[in-house]
């Protein structure tokens, strides 16, 4: 907010009363003469609702259009529009699963383990994963009773469990005719599904893999005529080496970062002129990577005490600084975490010409991180950053949860 030209109050702490009240955003946006809405990667970013009433108040919404948010953020419906398109998804559930036995009998085709999802879910949440048959039971009621509290709707549907995946997601930009990739990103390093460390490019590809990765990823944009920057999620095999889409956020990435220091492109400034009616800028050979870049979640929880929420008053506060780093934060000395949000607090990113220089200025910038006044993740941070698995990159999306209980 001190960074703000100007600053709205748009209701009470409870989100459903501020952040996800439309008419209270849309009103701001008038009130303060702005001509478009860009909604972040929180709350409404991917509502179509949402996107409709942007354009219906004569604003103009900075992201793709409400049928494209429909379409690839109902993760049953982007599953089928990525088969017709020729892009791999994981082995699972013809659609949507309506009731137990349907459920069931699509398990048994699929083959156990099995991992429940929420259709139209994200952020780690209304997902199960069930061994066998008796597991099953008990977690599909439970799944779709949290799908419906997060997203109010219940529907689920299935997919294969890779016992040894890796998470992989590519950047896309598109101008509703044409898309390009800005290649990838590994989001492996997740606890309860929840990314804390993201990085570019992956270690676990070679060339021929990411290329084929990333052409895919374009190739899918473009059949439901993408506008903006959008993210195309997949689970890599390491024991086959094969790849399967798995989703699409329809929004900018909370790690939209490390693409940026490992390419240049301003991916925020993309989409607004993308939003504006131009076409997009470059071509596919304009986009190169450039050595590696990794970033890190700062949250305000206490890793020792179970990730125990960490609300309270910044009393002080250091930042690191210097070449390569970059560091996105509201934090300033006195300011207050409420406990009504997500815990995010700042995202540290480093770049440099190899992933070992990175690594080694991701440990200089976490010593030089301080905060007093509430706990944060950055401890946990420091620990990662030092473990031979994590330098040498031998991990899977299970490897964190496996080192925390441990």
């Amino acid at each position: 907010m001190r960074y703000a030209d100007e600053a709205v109050g748009i209701g009470p702490p409870p989100a459903r009363k501020s952040y996800l009240n439309i008419d209270a955003i849309i009103a701001a946006a008038h009130q303060t003469g702005a001509g478009a809405i860009h909604p972040g990667y929180g709350f409404l970013s991917e509502n179509a609702r949402f996107a409709e009433a942007v354009a219906a108040a004569g604003l103009v919404f900075v992201g793709p259009t409400p049928k494209t948010i429909r379409t690839m953020g109902d993760k049953a419906t982007a599953r089928a529009t990525a088969r017709a398109a020729g892009v791999p998804i994981v082995p699972g559930s013809d659609g949507e699963v309506g009731d137990l036995d349907h459920a069931l009998a699509a398990a048994r085709s699929i083959g156990f383990p099995v991992m429940l999802k929420a259709s139209a879910g994200g952020g780690g949440r209304g997902i199960r994963v069930a061994a066998d048959e008796t597991a099953f039971e008990h977690h599909f009621h439970t799944a779709q009773a949290e799908a419906a509290a997060a997203f109010g709707s219940g529907t689920l549907y299935l997919e294969r469990f890779l016992n040894h995946a890796r998470h992989l997601e590519v950047q896309i930009l598109g101008d509703g005719n044409r898309a390009v990739h800005c290649f990838e990103r590994e989001c492996s390093l997740q606890r309860r599904r929840q990314k804390v460390w993201e990085e570019a490019p992956s270690l676990a590809i070679d060339d021929a893999t990411r290329e084929a990765l990333c052409t895919s990823a374009v190739r899918l944009a473009a059949r439901v005529g993408y506008r903006g920057a959008g993210t195309l999620e997949y689970l890599y095999d390491d024991d086959t080496g094969e790849f399967f889409f798995i989703e699409m956020n329809t929004r900018i990435q909370v790690e939209h970062p490390v693409t940026e220091m490992v390419t240049g492109i301003d991916l925020v400034r993309a989409m607004i002129l993308i939003a504006q009616g131009q076409p997009l800028e470059l071509a596919q050979a304009d986009v190169t990577l450039r050595g590696a870049a990794i970033e890190v979640r700062i949250n305000a929880e206490d890793p020792d005490s179970n990730f125990r929420p960490s609300p309270g008053r910044v009393s002080t506060l250091t930042l690191p600084a210097g070449p390569g780093v970059r560091v996105d934060t509201m934090l300033y000395p006195g300011s207050v975490v409420p406990p009504y949000y997500d815990s995010l607090l700042a995202k540290i990113i480093v770049h440099a010409e190899t992933r070992e220089l990175a690594l080694a200025r991701l440990r200089r910038a976490l010593d030089e991180f301080e905060i007093d006044g509430l706990v944060t993740t950055a401890p946990l941070h420091k620990r990662l950053a030092r473990l031979n698995e994590v330098q040498t990159g031998r991990f899977d999306t299970g490897f964190l949860e496996r080192l925390l209980t441990a």
